[in-house]
Formats: C-alpha cells, structure tokens, sequence
C-alpha cells in the first residue's frame, strides 16, 4: 500500500487548496481548470431572458413551473446591465472561433424587438475580431410578424419553431392561456419565416398522444411545413418536477424495469401522465427513420438520426444526450444565476452568479466538471454492458428514472424505446455509414444546440 498523499512511485502526489484551506489530491475534475491556457476553450449557455414568462400554456412544459420553485430564479427579466454582462463574459470566455447565443424560454420574443437589437449591438461592442458570432432563438412563433423577420433575416438569427404536427395533434398540449387553440397562429408565423426567408428548424415534443401518430407527424413536417431539420424531444417528466431535481429521490421508491408504475397512466406512475410512453417512443423512431431512410435521406436532417450516423463513423455525439459526459450546456435565468443545465434549473444546481462570478470560471469549475462526468459514472452495471452503450451513454441524466430487473438505479425511463430503436436502425445505419465513407467530406454546418 502507499503512503497517503504518493503516487505508486513513491513521489508526492500534487495537490489542489481547498476554498476552507486545506489542500487535497488532484483528481480528473481539476483538469478543466489547470489546463485552461492549453487549447481552445468552449461551452454554451442557453439564456432565458425573459425567464419561465410565456404567453402559452402548454400542458407538458417544464418551465412555467421555475417563476415558483423555492428558492429558484423567480420570475422577471434580464435587465440591460445583466445583458451586457452576460454577452462580454460568455465572449471573453469562449476562446474558440464561434461563440453560439441560444435564446429561449419561456417565450424569448415577450422581450420584444428593442431587446434583440440591443444583443445584435451589444455582441458586436464585445465581439473579438477573429471571432464568429451566431444567434438562434427557440419560439412559439405567435408574436413573430413582418418586423420580426425583417430583424431574424438581417442578423442572421436561426430561429426554431415548436410545433407538433397537424392541427388536432398540435392544438392538443400546446395551447394559449384561455385554453385556446395556437396552431393558426404558428403556421401564420412559419409563413411568415418562409416569405421573409428566415431559415427556421420545427421542434416537435413527442408526448403520450401523438407518439402513436409518427408518420402524421413527420409527414406534416415534410409535406405541409416543408421543414428539413426536424428536431424531436421526448417528453418525460417526473412526477414532482415542479419542485424537485431529478437524482433527488430516494432510489429505492424507483420503480423497476418492466413494472407497471415505469409506464405513464398507472395511479403511482413515476412520471406525468403526458409523458410519452418508453414503447411508443421506440415505435414512434424507428417509423420515421423508416420513411427517412427511404425518402429523406441525405435531404432533411433528423437530431436523432443525424447523430447516429456521426457516431458511427467514429465523430463525436451531435448532440448531449448522446454524448459519454456532459456539462458544457448550461443555463442562464434573468436574474444572472448560473445552472447546471436547463433541465437543472433547481437551486442545488446553481453554480454561480455573473453578478459575483465569471461565467467561464462556473463552466470549468469542479462543481460542473463532476456533473457531468456523472452522466457516465453513474451508469448502472445493466448499460455498461449493453450493446448499444456507445450509442445512447444512458441518454439524459434527467430521464434516469427508473431501476433495472435486478435493482440498481439510474437505468433510463426510455430504454425500452431506444433499445428497440437501435436494434431496427443501426443495421441500416452501417450500410449509409459505408456509403458515406466513399464520398469527401462535407463542412459540418450549424447542428442542433439543445434548443428545448
């Protein structure tokens, strides 16, 4: 055995000061910070100017619910003092080319036009002459007109309009809040978008009623809106996500695998009944990687299936919840606070302040680097030897609800459904992969930024 505080050499092990004094050993979350001088350094922040506010009421949305959460950002919008804060140090932190602005919600656009062009002016007060600026912004799109676009198309703004697939399937969670329908109302805006030629993704939540729908979804999306970046995102909450953080429970209260209470719609279900169900999420992906595949192929990207493509030519996830570690997304609220993720927004997940911080010292700081190496080092046995582990790395922490047959906790709520996926898709996806392999490479263009 070796002395404590040696190598196996014999030779002192170094060692970091602690912020109450004492020193301890380095470990792997140090890293970030003792290398911050070697090589570019790079991170997003999805901002919410004007925090959880929004002028719809759509049944399944995480984010109403922050303005009042204990202790959390409350509700409020980012000041100018705040704004330019956060743009000079998100630039000054940022040392690679392109530094990305994510504006979301809530609705971003209740800030109104005269916010944005302070950004645009503010990013290029601050803007490093060797540096790439780029926005995007998430909407509902029901406060867009004319002006807007005007302003989307002349800086260049990438705008993503969420959207859930036909009337009667959209007009059914995403509502306005006199309980109104809202579907006139995005299809006005993605109009609006076409004639002004902002280019736009459609972001569909995929929930317990429409995932049973996949081919009407998609083909609306293809055929009607003309979309040819459609990003999905599965809906699975918690019950109790209002007030608690996931990884908060008691692991042992977790359902297992293949139980009744792991499916939406059973009375003690561990997760709202809009969820979408682990099956039909599977069943949902592999019928449109299907009509994808067949006629889509090579024309219209797909987060889900662009990113398995990637994956399997040995490139790196296109997108988090597909990737071995994670933390380099994180979410900033009106107030200046600094959260882990925008899933994350719960005040043990707070890991700093602009106002009394630097934004690149809380995005490389142990607290972060330890989050998201905990996307891989709580992986249960049951996914470390799982064929499909380096394809899915457990999917987002956030959906780990469940326990596998034989007990251990942290197997994601979706397993069913990705396992399924996999086994249909990744056969096919060999096939393009060697396909692709023959031809040059394209440049890589601007892929999905975890735009919620």
């Amino acid at each position: 055995m070796n002395p404590a505080g040696t190598h196996p050499t014999g030779t002192p092990a170094a060692t970091v000061l602690n912020p109450d004094g004492t020193r301890r050993p380095l470990d792997q979350y140090d890293a970030p910070r003792l290398t911050e001088n070697q090589g570019a350094r790079r991170f997003h922040v999805m901002s919410k100017p004007a925090g959880s506010a929004c002028n719809l009421d759509c049944s399944y949305c995480f984010y109403l619910s922050k303005a009042d959460l204990p202790d959390g950002p409350g509700s409020g919008r980012m000041s100018d003092e705040t704004l330019e804060l956060f743009i000079r140090q998100y630039i000054e932190g940022v040392t690679g080319n392109q530094v990305v602005f994510s504006w979301q919600g809530g609705e971003p656009t209740l800030r109104g036009l005269d916010f944005f062009r302070k950004v645009v002016a503010l990013e290029q007060k601050h803007a490093k002459p060797w540096q790439k600026i780029e926005n995007d912004l998430q909407t509902n799109g029901t406060l867009l007109n004319d002006e807007w676009c005007e302003f989307l198309k002349a800086n260049r703004f990438l705008v993503g309009i969420s959207i859930d697939g036909p009337r009667d399937i959209h007009d059914q969670c995403r509502i306005a809040k006199n309980g109104g329908p809202t579907f006139d109302k995005v299809m006005a805006a993605i109009n609006l978008l076409k004639r002004h030629q902002v280019p736009f993704n459609t972001l569909t939540c995929i929930n317990r009623y429409n995932a049973r729908r996949p081919l009407d979804v998609y083909r609306f999306l293809r055929r009607e809106i003309g979309s040819t970046y459609l990003q999905f995102i599965p809906i699975v909450q918690h019950k109790g996500f209002e007030l608690k953080s996931p990884q908060s429970w008691d692991p042992n209260t977790l359902p297992k695998d293949g139980e009744p209470e792991a499916r939406p719609g059973h009375p003690n279900s561990v997760v709202t009944d809009w969820s979408v169900d682990p099956e039909d999420w599977g069943y949902f992906l592999c019928k449109i990687f299907d009509e994808w595949r067949n006629k889509d192929a090579g024309k219209v990207l797909v987060n889900h299936f662009e990113t398995l493509v990637a994956q399997h030519m040995g490139l790196p996830s296109q997108i988090c919840i597909y990737g071995e570690f994670c933390g380099k997304g994180l979410a900033i609220e009106h107030d200046g606070g600094v959260y882990a993720c925008d899933h994350y927004v719960y005040p043990e997940h707070r890991v700093g302040n602009i106002h009394q911080g630097k934004l690149s010292d809380m995005a490389f700081s142990r607290e972060q680097v330890k989050f998201g190496f905990a996307k891989h080092e709580s992986l249960p046995k049951y996914c470390r030897q799982c064929a499909y582990l380096r394809d899915c790395w457990g999917e987002c922490p956030k959906n780990r609800l469940i326990r596998t047959a034989d007990g251990e906790p942290g197997l994601n709520y979706l397993c069913a459904g990705f396992k399924r996926f996999f086994a249909h898709a990744i056969p096919e996806v060999e096939r393009m992969v060697a396909e692709l392999r023959k031809q040059p490479l394209r440049p890589q263009g601007r892929l999905d930024r975890g735009i919620k």
